[in-house]
């Protein structure tokens, strides 16, 4: 196969999202599904659909039909767009949706204007009157207002564009109502600012103001009559978003809850169902998280349940569920597994990791858990029942439920599928558009070593013996919030075979410190992100090799990115007798420069702990680079900032050693231009080739 074909086809087709349904929402009476899928595996464009019960599939809103397929954000505040800008890196179109508590009216913010449309086919899409840019417009749970957020305000209309009002405006240029902070969106999983009462009579809202956080600049240098973007990011150890929740009136009150922000600065979730409001708040260093109930009448809160960790913890998604009757969901761990405990006597058993809970459909409760870190599987517990596995092929799977239908959204080997399930039995399927890849994995599995790491080892499909031992090339992420090892033959996957096809044993390992092996591996970071990360690579590479003799350990490269590529660098750094070459894209080289929530969780206050960011971060060991790297950056990047590139640039340059260094013009932490995304792999492939070219002793 021509070596460009595939990263165009995953280029065109956004790493195959573009076609495949997402972002499923089941109405109470389970007869209808709506959801949001592109037309085509090519096409960009996000469209709203709902399935029916009765009659399969509907487009509810096509923004191309509507005028506005772009998606665009004239007159967004900074800070609003560029996270605007990260929720579109894979669509346009229709990027959100949220309906009311009988998904009967869907509102959506299409290039900044409101709009409304009837889930159950009763009419078009309309346009809704109201002032400003309208970002996270929310139907309350009756049907009669929507909420949204516009200039940092807070505001409610009627459903019909009447009595447009703010609830709550910006006191000064860096304070906003109703979105949620850089930690809490980029770190948290947290990405709401505001929830409805159940009866729509008012909403629990945060409050931001970053006045206190330290500003950056982001600018393309390759653009220099482009002014930078300043942005307010909270590196390790400087001051976070000060952030606090109201409880807002539509007739205009206003109340503020109250618990002890100075011991408890992280709003990590809230949730406002028909037994109270709930926040979750998490102390500075992470190791206590409070679930506290809140009075909307008077914002008195008090603590419902509190758990501790000596080195952090963790945050689950979903973990504020009830069920109908007010059971609460809570986590709990012990060194060896995440389990849940629903209600007073219901607990996961030993061994099944669990990762999310998906929500409750009367008092069945839905969650993902792992037994085997490689597959998700859906579960669900019910009073009458107990604990039962949902999903059975081997694969990734995630649900939506309600009524007595479940959605089964299902990634596999042999491909992706959306099920929709009613009453037990199959009741239909929501269709794909996406393109098959190009190229199937074609993964060989190990459990490496005495820790048993994950591993998977993917050879050139036209390989033999006779040709001889192959170059190898180890592509990890390898550190925290991340598997790349699981049995669901994802993009990740197609380019680990595409490298393969190129002419690499490529090997891919999850160690120490990634997910879905329960609380002691994930905590092997804690204080050194690098150390047993890095170990447990070599150890991967060198138990494979021992079975296949495929593998030429006297060519050895290393490519990742983000935390990948800072593991690459360590790599060709730390063990030049293992690795000779190394891709490290987009490479947080020292840990104090990302933010605050998510790096002080595994490394502590850099004032406290300056050691454990000294072992994790690279910049001072420049000097000891003896084997090609290569670096590669998006200049507008503002998750990990160029700076780290330039500055690790510089500090192998002070020390003599050659490097290169690829800067990508436009380009932000991911990159999304196809031309560029395309060509980018084939370099990576032509500098690993030339560094690889002769067994390196």
């Amino acid at each position: 196969m021509e070596l460009e074909v595939y990263p165009r086809q995953l280029a065109r087709t956004g790493r195959f999202s573009f076609g495949a349904p997402r972002a499923f929402t089941v109405a109470p009476d389970g007869r209808r599904v709506v959801f949001l899928r592109t037309r085509a595996g090519d096409d960009p464009v996000s469209c709203l659909w709902c399935w029916d019960a009765d009659g399969g599939e509907r487009l509810l809103a096509d923004p191309v039909e509507l005028g506005a397929g772009g998606g665009g954000a004239e007159g967004v505040p900074p800070e609003e767009a560029a996270r605007r800008e990260r929720a579109r890196e894979r669509t346009s179109g229709i990027t959100g949706y949220a309906t009311d508590a009988a998904v009967g009216v869907v509102a959506f913010a299409l290039a900044g204007r409101l709009w409304t449309v009837p889930a159950d086919g009763g009419g078009v899409p309309r346009e809704v009157p109201v002032a400003g840019h309208v970002t996270d417009p929310r139907p309350d749970p009756t049907g009669a207002r929507i909420a949204y957020v516009s200039g940092g305000a807070l505001r409610v209309t009627e459903i019909d564009g009447t009595g447009d009002r703010a609830l709550a405006e910006p006191e000064g240029p860096d304070v906003r109502y109703g979105l949620a902070e850089h930690v809490a969106a980029e770190s948290m999983g947290r990405m709401r600012g505001y929830w409805w009462a159940p009866d729509g009579g008012g909403l629990l809202v945060a409050r931001v103001d970053e006045s206190g956080v330290g500003r950056w600049w982001i600018g393309d240098p390759s653009d220099p009559a482009r002014p930078p973007r300043a942005v307010r990011y909270p590196a390790a150890g400087t001051a976070n978003a000060e952030v606090t929740a109201w409880v807002l009136g539509v007739d205009g009150t206003r109340t503020e809850v109250v618990w002890d922000r100075a011991g408890f600065e992280y709003l990590t979730d809230a949730a406002w169902d028909g037994h109270g409001i709930r926040l979750a708040v998490q102390s500075r260093d992470q190791r206590t998280l409070r679930v506290l109930a809140a009075d909307p009448a008077d914002g008195t809160t008090r603590t419902v349940d509190e758990r501790r960790d000596a080195a952090w913890v963790e945050l689950v998604p979903g973990a504020l569920t009830r069920t109908a009757s007010g059971t609460p969901v809570h986590v709990v761990e012990d060194e060896e597994t995440r389990r849940l405990r629903i209600g007073a006597e219901a607990l996961t058993p030993p061994g099944l990791q669990v990762r999310a809970v998906l929500g409750a459909d009367g008092e069945r409760v839905f969650f993902t858990a792992s037994d085997e870190p490689t597959e998700t599987h859906v579960w669900s517990h019910h009073p009458a029942e107990g604990f039962t596995r949902v999903s059975r092929e081997p694969g990734v799977h995630s649900a939506t439920a309600a009524g007595g239908t479940l959605v089964l959204d299902s990634r596999t080997e042999s491909g992706d599928s959306v099920t929709v399930w009613r009453d037990g039995a199959v009741a239909g399927r929501i269709a794909s558009s996406a393109e098959e890849p190009l190229i199937r994995p074609r993964p060989v599995r190990f459990h490496c070593g005495e820790r048993a790491i994950r591993t998977a080892l993917y050879l050139p499909s036209w390989y033999e013996p006779s040709r001889g031992a192959l170059p190898v090339l180890l592509t990890p992420y390898g550190g925290p919030g991340m598997q790349v090892v699981r049995r669901d033959g994802a993009w990740d996957a197609g380019l680990a075979q595409w490298f393969a096809e190129a002419g690499f044993a490529v090997v891919v390992a999850d160690g120490r410190g990634t997910p879905g092996r329960g609380p002691a591996w994930e905590k092997w970071s804690h204080g050194d992100k690098v150390g047993a990360a890095l170990e447990d690579q070599v150890a991967a590479l060198h138990a494979v090799a021992r079975e296949r003799p495929e593998l030429d350990l006297s060519r050895v490269a290393i490519r990742g990115w983000s935390y990948g590529g800072h593991l690459a660098a360590a790599a060709v750094l730390r063990r030049p007798d293992v690795f000779h070459a190394a891709v490290a894209g987009a490479a947080p080289f020292d840990q104090r420069w990302y933010d605050t929530h998510w790096q002080e969780r595994f490394l502590g206050h850099p004032d406290e702990h300056p050691e454990a960011y000294d072992r994790s971060s690279l910049i001072a060991e420049a000097p000891a680079l003896r084997r090609p790297l290569l670096m590669i950056h998006g200049v507008l990047d503002d998750n990990v900032a160029v700076a780290h590139t330039l500055r690790m640039s510089a500090a192998l340059l002070a020390a003599g050693r050659p490097h290169s260094v690829l800067p990508l013009p436009g380009a932000t932490h991911r990159v999304t231009d196809a031309a560029q995304s395309v060509r980018l792999h084939r370099y990576e492939l032509d500098f690993l080739r030339r560094a690889l070219a002769s067994p390196v002793v």
